[in-house]
C-alpha cells in the first residue's frame, strides 16, 4: 500500500503518459508545482514498491501492477469528479479541487457505491459491466455510453 501522496505522483505520471507519450520528472515537477528533488524521491520510492521502472536519466515506465493502480486512482477520481460536477452541480474547476480531497479518504467499497449511483442518476445504468474502482472496463462502457447518448 502506498501513501496518498505517492498515489497523486502515480496518476499524474499515467495522464502525462497519455498526453505526451512519455514521462519526464520536469514535466512531473511542473504539472505537480513541486521540486526535482521532491519528484525523484517519490519516483524511488514507486520503484521500491514495484510499481514503476525507472533507471537515472532514463525513461520512466509503469510495470504492470504501476499501470494497474495508476488507473484505479483515476477511475476513482472521475467517478467522484462526475458526481460533484453532474450530480450536485458544482462548478468543474471547485469539483475537481474537491475531488482530489475526497478521494484522499473513501475506501474502494464506497467508492463502487458512488460510482453505481452516478452511473444510475447520469442514466448510465444500462452498462455492460458491473462496475469495480478494480476493472478498467467500465470507463470505457460509460464513456461509450454517455457519447451515444449525447
Amino acid at each position: 500500500m502506498i501513501s496518498k501522496s505517492l498515489e497523486e505522483y502515480l496518476k499524474t505520471m499515467y495522464i502525462l503518459r497519455q498526453k505526451n507519450g512519455n514521462i519526464r520528472v520536469t514535466d512531473i515537477a511542473d504539472k505537480m508545482n513541486c521540486s526535482k528533488p521532491s519528484v525523484n524521491k517519490a519516483i524511488n520510492n514507486l520503484k521500491e514498491n514495484g510499481l514503476i521502472n525507472y533507471e537515472l536519466y532514463g525513461s520512466i515506465e509503469f510495470t504492470e501492477d504501476g499501470e494497474n493502480l495508476a488507473k484505479k486512482i483515476l477511475e476513482t477520481y472521475d467517478i467522484i469528479f462526475l458526481f460533484l460536477k453532474d450530480v450536485l452541480n458544482i462548478e468543474p474547476e471547485i469539483a475537481e479541487r474537491e475531488a482530489e480531497k475526497i478521494k484522499m479518504s473513501m475506501s474502494d467499497e464506497t467508492i463502487n457505491k458512488l460510482a453505481r449511483y452516478v452511473h444510475q442518476v447520469l442514466g448510465l445504468n444500462n452498462l455492460d459491466c458491473n462496475y469495480d474502482v478494480n476493472q478498467e472496463k467500465c470507463r470505457i462502457c460509460a464513456r461509450r455510453t454517455k457519447i451515444k447518448s449525447d
